[in-house]
């Protein structure tokens, strides 16, 4: 029978192996593929309180904004269970201070109400995220060169040593994906929207949130994944 160390590195391996993101450089993701992603955090919008009149200036902006795009971007919802623990924290440390018996008693029923109903309510928040993508061209200076050179682009593996690109061409790419992200934010913020990107730190926690659900619940990715990414 392995020992379990090697059972451990094992997951360790394969849990790896299934996200597909090979570096996070300033904010930017890059894939495996060698393509690139900006993911922007974006508002909530609540259509159903809106007039009829406003609903059909939001319907016709939304589709004016995706007609618009000459470039693949992918929304994406993440449901999870409200935590609700910083915020209970806040009220004990205020309950602490409080001098007046008579609000102490009231912060703590308060406290109470708040922590059964959303057990009892199971509450779930929603974040909403749109995922801008560029591919970098392919050219037909490969080292490899000639028909060979183009096939390896396509299904081969680049090169791990030093990243995927270097820092020129790199902030070439960073340049022209963060114009599509404005191009993105500009149209979602004439339906009402607002957007904005996420920066290393929080894609780094975004991920971790996202393939460590349990952990999620109780606050932020590790200081030590967020040291990683500077």
């Amino acid at each position: 029978m392995p020992p379990l160390e090697s059972k451990i590195s094992a997951s360790a391996r394969a849990s790896q192996e299934i996200i597909p993101v090979e570096e996070i450089r300033n904010g930017i993701l890059i894939l495996q593929d060698g393509t690139l992603r900006v993911v922007l955090m974006a508002s909530s919008l609540n259509f159903a309180l809106k007039s009829t009149e406003e609903q059909d200036a939001i319907i016709l902006q939304y589709q004016n904004f995706l007609n618009s795009l000459d470039f693949s971007i992918q929304f994406f919802i993440q449901s999870r269970k409200l935590n609700i623990s910083p915020y209970l924290e806040t009220l004990r440390e205020r309950k602490k201070l409080e001098i007046n018996e008579l609000l102490k008693i009231q912060i703590s029923e308060y406290i109470s109400f708040v922590k059964d109903f959303v057990e009892n309510s199971n509450v779930v928040s929603k974040t909403f995220y749109v995922v801008v993508s560029f591919v970098p061209s392919i050219t037909l200076d490969s080292h490899v060169g000639g028909v060979k050179g183009m096939v390896g682009s396509f299904f081969g593996k680049p090169s791990r040593e030093g990243g995927f690109f270097d820092a020129a061409k790199f902030e070439e790419y960073r340049l022209q994906i963060l114009q599509r992200a404005g191009v993105v934010i500009d149209g979602l913020a004439r339906t009402g929207v607002r957007a904005v990107p996420l920066n290393t730190e929080e894609l780094i926690e975004l991920y971790y949130e996202m393939y460590n659900p349990g952990v999620a619940e109780t606050g932020k990715a590790p200081e030590l994944l967020a040291k990683e990414a500077k």
